[in-house]
């Protein structure tokens, strides 16, 4: 099986220069322009039997446009959101860095979603659609960079305790692929179609 990684094209957030996450921002006219030329190239290059994606505006308009550039299906799961970054979510960049200081078990913004919780939010979701995608050859998972960066951690079994992280542009593209032998990565954070 073939599996598709897409982030969702550029958001209002990314031009208020605001910390997104579990703010639910729609995506801008230029996102909207991204993921049709993502669209346009998945549908020619490598297209998807089914879509799984985020429940949050900015990555399911990106998915419906990808569906609707298919004619597949595709099944909206909350559990596919951004992590949830409490109450950073929406504040501005520049008054609220980001806090790289916090322990694995501490949880963002106060209330949000600690470290922890995400990778294993990220590794459940993942193997609910491998489990619940058996009879296709190949699906997209539209959903947010944190979160891709989360299933990427699951494929490749990377330990938990890292300082590693998955780069992921707006609509940028991720191919992996699970065979017989094993697990390869195609290739990572394509964008082509952007550029």
């Amino acid at each position: 099986m073939q599996i598709l990684l897409i982030r969702h094209g550029q958001s209002e957030a990314d031009l208020l220069h605001v910390h997104e996450g579990s703010a639910d921002y729609p995506l801008t006219e230029e996102g909207i322009r991204q993921s049709v030329k993502m669209a346009v190239r998945v549908k020619r290059e490598f297209p998807p039997q089914m879509i799984w994606a985020s429940t949050y505006k900015r990555a399911a308009k990106t998915a419906s446009i990808l569906a609707d550039a298919i004619g597949c299906p595709i099944e909206y799961v909350y559990e596919l959101r951004e992590h949830d970054n409490g109450e950073m979510a929406g504040k501005p960049l520049d008054e609220i860095p980001f806090p790289w200081h916090l322990l694995p078990h501490e949880k963002f913004g106060g209330y949000g979603e600690s470290a922890m919780e995400f990778r294993a939010r990220g590794e459940q979701v993942f193997s609910q659609i491998l489990a619940a995608s058996k009879e296709y050859n190949r699906i997209a998972i539209v959903t947010h960079g944190g979160m891709i960066s989360r299933i990427l951690e699951s494929f490749l079994n990377v330990p938990f305790a890292q300082k590693s992280f998955f780069k992921t542009d707006d609509t940028g593209i991720h191919l992996l692929e699970i065979t017989e032998n094993g697990k390869l990565v195609l290739f990572a954070n394509s964008s082509l179609h952007i550029k």
